[in-house]
């Protein structure tokens, strides 16, 4: 950022954004999707608020994930608005030219995944890659398809077996803007990573628990008293036995298909906006995803 202090880093969720008041004046939304009415929040009670709420001092909002909220914004220059499949990942839509036409920001607001943390360390980099190779790794990890690079892995593995440590996810970052190279991180990345060795044990027994629905979807519910796991990795793994993998945990069911499945759940289930191949609904919907998986 050509010597000029660093923005701070904000770390947010579609449903949990940071209140507008205790952000800068010049702020930039990175990987952020729009709310949609899946978990019984809204765009409406959300996202808009938020926009509104900032005005004048958000610059730039940038995201990949489908909406029918995006027409909105067609015509604001502040927003960079893609679906998932038009670009399977962030940061491949910062670019030089974006960052320097934005001018000075003092705040970044950006998911707590590799594709969110990529993108505000590339944002911090003035648009250039983090890595040789960082954005294929990217929408290798946001699609799972095809294989990233080890450098890749093992940060997403780090990110995974940590979900909740922001302290690391901010560390990554700082790691990333760096060009990857600081061996103090990488240890606290290859820490993290042994964790989640222990949520892909409690996963794999987990996965024995799938039943087939239909012809095409398999589903489990996982115990009440469950252990610690990796819900990417059993929705993985239950893509392995069928087209579509259905996991229930407490409150929370989660469907989860291939990124070129050409399934789209959004559509399926009449929500607003979101990944069409990964969607998270209330528990209180089971019946009905059961009946409609069952006769695909």
């Amino acid at each position: 950022m050509n010597g000029t202090k660093l923005p701070t880093i904000h770390l947010a969720t579609p449903r949990s954004l940071p209140k507008p008041n205790k952000l800068g004046q010049r702020v930039v939304v990175l990987d952020i999707a729009f709310a949609s009415s899946a978990g019984g929040q809204s765009f409406e009670t959300v996202t808009l608020p938020f926009i509104e709420a900032l005005g004048a001092r958000l610059v730039r909002w940038i995201d990949h994930h489908d909406s029918v909220h995006h027409a909105q914004f067609a015509d604001d220059a502040r927003f960079l608005l893609r679906r998932k499949a038009q670009h399977p990942a962030c940061p491949e839509l910062i670019l030089e030219t974006v960052v320097a036409n934005a001018g000075e920001i003092d705040t970044i607001v950006c998911h707590g995944d590799f594709d969110g943390l990529a993108s505000a360390a590339k944002w911090l980099r003035g648009g250039v890659e983090c890595y040789p190779g960082c954005d294929a790794d990217a929408r290798a990890i946001d699609s799972r398809i095809g294989e990233c690079s080890a450098i890749g892995a093992r940060i997403d593995r780090g990110i995974r077996g940590a979900p909740k440590d922001t302290a690391l996810h901010r560390a990554i970052i700082e790691h990333l803007h760096g060009g990857a190279n600081d061996p103090s991180i990488w240890a606290r990345i290859d820490a993290a990573s042994a964790d989640l060795a222990l949520l892909e044990t409690a996963s794999l027994a987990y996965a024995q628990l799938y039943l087939n629905i239909g012809t095409c979807s398999v589903w489990l519910e996982v115990p009440p008293d469950r252990r610690p796991y990796d819900k990417t990795w059993l929705l993985l793994e239950g893509q392995k036995q069928a087209r579509i993998a259905l996991v229930v945990d407490g409150e929370t069911l989660t469907l989860a298909a291939a990124f070129d499945s050409g399934i789209d759940f959004l559509q399926m289930f009449d929500i607003s906006g979101g990944m069409p191949t990964v969607l998270s609904l209330k528990r209180e919907r089971l019946s009905e995803v059961l009946e409609r998986l069952a006769i695909l």
